[in-house]
């Protein structure tokens, strides 16, 4: 379904939300693989600060839900490579929200980074990603079915799983890959403000090097960690009367 990526060494790559968590964790295992990378995020001094050896980087900081600014750094990456091979969306926000507290601003602001900066990346890019190369976005389990207090995280994470399934319609025929990255629990400063037991809890190491081993497969969706993301499929598969009180009942919902 899309192209095997084996081979890094070389790769022009750009991360889009590389500062901490899964990107910063990505950068470094890409760095040891050959990629030539540009590092994108808000904090230039953390990209910085990344302990990427003796690889080829590009420090690219703008904010991923400013398109003036996405776009100058695709540009000054395009001057200095000549374009780029893989594009990976890793930006994000979470905040967990129920009805009760429902916070219009802060839903908004959500949605514009999970999926907003998403668009945004893709629309810089789609001219430039080549056969064998392609556009991967860092999507969620939680964008599978609706979840108890997933009010505002929930639903740009589904929009991005329905985003990249259309441009992987548009993609595929040319060759160009369209991943969509469905994590569970990774532990980073932004699970770190959940206050429920996380099932199958990751490390971003652990999923860098599952993402990695993902996009040698080949298959469009790139899921981990398998003992709870099974659990997951299997729960978007039931019908509303047995999901919703399932839900409720395993998460005290």
């Amino acid at each position: 379904m899309n192209p095997k990526i084996t081979d890094w060494r070389g790769r022009r790559v750009w991360l889009v939300g590389a500062s901490s968590g899964i990107g910063a964790a990505l950068a470094q295992h890409l760095a040891g693989l050959g990629a030539r990378l540009a590092l994108t995020a808000r904090s230039a001094d953390r990209l910085a600060g990344l302990d990427l050896g003796d690889a080829e980087v590009l420090i690219l900081p703008c904010d991923a839900t400013d398109a003036a600014a996405l776009a100058a750094a695709r540009d000054r990456l395009v001057a200095a490579w000549q374009g780029v091979d893989v594009a990976i969306y890793l930006a994000g926000d979470y905040v967990p929200m129920s009805a009760d507290k429902f916070d219009l601003a802060v839903a908004e602001r959500v949605v514009a980074v999970n999926f907003g900066g998403a668009m945004r990346l893709a629309a810089c890019v789609l001219g430039d990603l080549q056969p064998g190369g392609g556009i991967a976005f860092v999507a969620s389990v939680a964008g599978y079915r609706g979840l108890p207090r997933a009010l505002c995280y929930g639903p740009g994470k589904a929009a991005l799983i329905h985003f990249a399934e259309c441009l992987h319609f548009d993609l595929a025929p040319k060759g160009v890959g369209v991943w969509v990255v469905n994590p569970g629990f990774v532990a980073t400063r932004l699970t770190a403000r959940n206050d429920f037991a996380m099932p199958a809890l990751m490390s971003p190491d652990a999923a860098a090097e599952a993402l990695v081993a993902g996009f040698a497969t080949g298959r469009f969706e790139i899921d981990f960690p398998k003992r709870f993301t099974r659990i997951m499929k299997l729960l978007a598969a039931l019908p509303y009367r047995w999901y919703f009180p399932l839900v409720r009942r395993r998460t005290g919902a």
